[in-house]
């Protein structure tokens, strides 16, 4: 296996400092691309390399492909890690690389275009022996009859959005009297947000936890998971807190869906990292979606298992093969992240700004992926997380411990930031019995602001 000489960071904020971080371990050159926005990002200033996208739109500069190829060849680069968000899960991405003799750190064209489409990964999900939420075999058109398929599956129903992501274009249906209406509307929606107005239907569950395991493949018919995350712990679909492992699983539970996940990516010929995600209810796992990419709660897994998961995704797409088992990975202690963003605690709209004093917390299990830093300005271009407090502990009320001081010694001065959020839910007895589900921090924030 030859290793790459010069990888091309195609991200930025706390993912391109991650990845750099990585390739530095490895002895890899690095290139940093950046918009005219985050020419003073700490990855830039930190790579070999760096070299100007385009204007601050993402759609200009993160987003531009003709950019990020031309940026490859003038600097030499020959691999792409495309970190997550933006084109992590292109597949035409992937494919203009291999197709210009640069390697695509990540899966293979095909598998992200099958698991980007959710009827399509629903379906291979079956296949592969995966327990999917019951719902419709494919897309509802408006030919079908969507009452009788929504009684077959049994109310509540959700219509959601193929194409959908991020929350948009899902509607529920609570009675057949409501299901009209939540098909034109979610039809819509779709149409608006994604071009695409196919639709399917699925069983809605009322108070389901949110599982996701992580897989790691070697493309070559290995393949291992690494434990659970849970990541109930959302407002609007996007996750808040997440934590490893989670205080609803016992070690058979996990071992059971480990294994279920793991064979099926084996049989997949799965490349790289990977999340399979789940709703959880009534000791029963249902299948969402799979991310075809790093996700960003990655940490929490690195901590309880001492995995480095960039590393080992640059190594397999190096074309090396996969180094372990199942039976050397080893789960210890408890690990949690915190999301802070640069929002208003209260409402959250977005904070730009500069941040005039910057202190991290740290100590003994303690870490903060953030490629912030004092004077640095927080653009009002793209998403606004600041970074990732990473907490680990040798079980959950240790963490626990840890993380309240550690959110008391962060400071974050002049924007405003969601660490008074995360005060609050440490505090919370519902979070320290690890009692919550999806729907949890929704009512919670309804309930404080009523």
């Amino acid at each position: 296996m030859a290793m790459f000489s010069k990888i091309l960071i195609a991200n930025r904020g706390e993912i391109a400092l991650r990845i750099l971080r990585a390739c530095k371990e490895l002895g890899i050159s690095t290139v940093a691309v950046h918009s005219t926005a985050d020419a003073d990002a700490m990855h830039v200033r930190l790579a070999d390399e760096s070299v100007c996208i385009g204007p601050p739109a993402a759609r200009d500069s993160y987003l531009n492909i003709p950019q990020l190829l031309a940026a490859c060849e003038i600097t030499g680069a020959d691999a792409v890690h495309p970190g997550y968000g933006f084109l992590s899960e292109n597949a035409r991405f992937a494919e203009i690389l291999e197709a210009h003799g640069i390697e695509f750190i990540g899966p293979t064209a095909e598998h992200i275009r099958i698991m980007g489409d959710k009827i399509q990964a629903k379906q291979t999900a079956k296949e592969l022996g995966i327990p999917v939420v019951p719902g419709s075999d494919g897309a509802v058109t408006a030919g079908d009859d969507a009452h009788a398929i929504a009684r077959e599956i049994g109310y509540p129903v959700l219509v959601k959005a193929a194409a959908g992501g991020g929350g948009r274009g899902m509607k529920v249906a609570r009675t057949e009297a409501e299901l009209d209406t939540a098909l034109s509307t979610a039809r819509s929606e779709a149409k608006a947000a994604f071009g695409d107005d196919a639709l399917y239907m699925e069983k809605y569950l009322g108070k389901p936890r949110h599982i996701e395991i992580q897989v790691l493949g070697d493309g070559k018919g290995n393949a291992v998971h690494l434990g659970e995350r849970d990541c109930s712990l959302q407002r609007r679909h996007q996750k808040v807190l997440e934590e490893a492992p989670s205080p609803s699983l016992n070690a058979s539970q996990r071992k059971e869906i480990g294994e279920i996940v793991a064979a099926a990516m084996r049989k997949l010929k799965y490349r790289g990292v990977g999340t399979v995600e789940f709703l959880y209810e009534n000791g029963e796992f249902y299948f969402i979606e799979m991310n075809t990419r790093l996700q960003v709660e990655h940490p929490v897994t690195e901590m309880i298992t001492g995995i480095d998961l960039v590393n080992e995704q640059i190594r397999i797409a190096a074309g090396g093969s996969l180094d372990m088992t199942q039976d050397d990975i080893t789960f210890e202690g408890h690990a949690i992240e915190c999301r802070i963003n640069a929002e208003d605690p209260v409402n959250f709209t977005p904070s730009p700004g500069t941040i005039t004093y910057y202190h991290p917390p740290g100590g003994l299990g303690v870490r903060v992926d953030s490629g912030v830093y004092q004077g640095y300005k927080i653009p009002p271009y793209y998403d606004s997380l600041i970074g990732k407090l990473i907490v680990h502990g040798r079980n959950r009320v240790e963490c626990m411990m840890r993380l309240r001081r550690c959110l008391d010694e962060f400071v974050v001065d002049e924007i405003k930031s969601t660490i008074p959020l995360f005060r609050d839910l440490v505090e919370n007895q519902d979070i320290a019995n690890g009692q919550y589900d999806i729907h949890w921090l929704e009512q919670y924030l309804a309930k404080k602001s009523s």
